[in-house]
């Protein structure tokens, strides 16, 4: 949990910084086109997140979990950091955008990888009746990241002008990463290796192309991991990703400080229903809250905007709050129901990958697409449509995946050549 927190700041400090920040302090001379461009860079790195998963997925289950979980900390930490230390367009032209997005690039590498090695680490030591409880927890790391950057992003902004903020205090969150690297690499080197990898390691049964193995005997279930991802990540990107953030400042003329606090207040309500999510799947079964937590989505999709655009901020925190629990019954039991469609042999290539497929389908470009949609339109609504859609495709898949809750993560149980029979209906 405390190394996923520091990932998903520093990844959430950059979106929100794409909205409130970098279109004009590096994409300026776009015009009009400055904020998708802006928010366009953050989908960039989504599409290396598959580059990072397949590389960490094949050492994960080639070399352990745990190396893993420390070289994509230090990865994403000293990307941030550096980020915060990148010259504007106005000091050195057109170099400063190309080197922002080279840095977002190295993010998403490192977030592609991260995510497998912190689930499997916490499913693997799990009794099998609490796994969506112990998976959960590496789960609190992105309700808690989002807490943490909209915090201290808040609080910059309360503390500076304008002008100071845009000049030199956005800088100040992207730097206080050498803090949370030097805490989490602490953590991180303490935690022991999954007893389940130490198995298959000493069976000498590990293949020697993971990423071939899995595409070979257990693409569906790649596939609909990677939709199921993909109807949690868009709508989870709307204030994860800046669009709610940006169009609350730009649009409805709240004020910054004060909608990063109602997300702030919203990110709470997040992680209590993650958390709930997981112990819930322990007792119900995964597929079963995933379906709740889809239901939810769908029914207060058009509330939420309804109550948005009254731009009253007590009815914007309560949107935000509902908001938040179906996203929260959509991630909560992710880690144990995607280290449970796996074999130990390729599961970490497969929980890595449907995970960054997923992101990509559903994040890399949702706050893009709201952002476009919203100025084509002129109604906030048409966002509404485009989440609703992508919701339908994920409460679809709830039907055809099997639940596997319980089942043995053990190698020899669920040896690597078992077909994706067991996991797809």
């Amino acid at each position: 949990m405390a190394g996923t927190t520091i990932e998903w700041y520093d990844f959430f400090i950059y979106a929100l910084c794409a909205g409130l920040v970098f279109s004009t302090q590096f994409f300026r001379g776009l015009g009009q086109d400055s904020l998708i461009i802006s928010f366009a860079t953050i989908g960039i790195s989504f599409f290396f997140r598959p580059v990072g998963a397949a590389l960490a997925g094949h050492l994960g289950d080639r070399l352990g979990r745990r190396a893993m979980l420390i070289l994509t900390l230090l990865l994403m930490g000293v990307s941030t950091t550096l980020i915060g230390l990148v010259p504007t367009t106005d000091s050195i032209g057109a170099g400063a955008p190309v080197i922002l997005v080279v840095l977002r690039i190295v993010q998403g590498l490192s977030a592609g990888g991260e995510w497998g090695g912190a689930a499997l680490i916490s499913v693997e030591h799990a009794p099998p009746n609490r796994r969506g409880t112990y998976g959960a927890y590496p789960q609190l790391g992105a309700p808690i990241g989002l807490l943490l950057a909209n915090g201290v992003l808040a609080a910059v902004t309360a503390v500076t002008t304008h002008e100071q903020f845009m000049t030199w205090g956005w800088r100040v969150p992207f730097l206080l990463g050498v803090l949370l690297i030097a805490v989490g690499f602490v953590i991180r080197r303490r935690v022991e290796e999954s007893p389940v990898f130490k198995e298959l390691k000493g069976s000498g049964r590990q293949p020697r192309t993971p990423l071939a193995a899995l595409f070979k005997n257990h693409w569906p279930l790649v596939a609909a991991g990677t939709l199921l991802f993909a109807a949690n990540n868009a709508v989870g990107y709307m204030t994860t990703g800046g669009y709610v953030q940006s169009y609350s400042v730009k649009v409805l003329g709240i004020p910054p400080t004060t909608i990063l606090i109602a997300v702030m207040i919203a990110a709470v309500g997040w992680l209590i229903s993650t958390l709930a999510g997981g112990r819930l799947s322990d007792k119900i079964g995964r597929v079963m809250v995933y379906r709740v937590g889809f239901i939810i989505q769908l029914v207060w999709m058009f509330p939420f905007l309804a109550l948005l655009n009254t731009a009253n901020v007590t009815l914007v925190v309560l949107s935000l709050i509902v908001y938040s629990i179906g996203l929260g019954l959509t991630y909560g039991p992710q880690a144990a129901l995607f280290s449970e469609m796996y074999p130990t042999a390729v599961r970490y290539s497969g929980a890595a990958l449907s995970y960054a497929l997923g992101a990509v389908l559903g994040g890399a470009f949702a706050p893009v697409i709201a952002e476009a949609l919203e100025s084509s339109t002129h109604t906030v609504y048409s966002v509404g449509v485009y989440l609703a859609a992508v919701t339908t495709v994920g409460l679809i898949v709830t039907f055809v995946l099997k639940d596997r809750a319980g089942v043995s993560l053990s190698d020899v149980a669920n040896d690597e050549t078992e077909t994706v029979g067991t996991g797809v209906h």
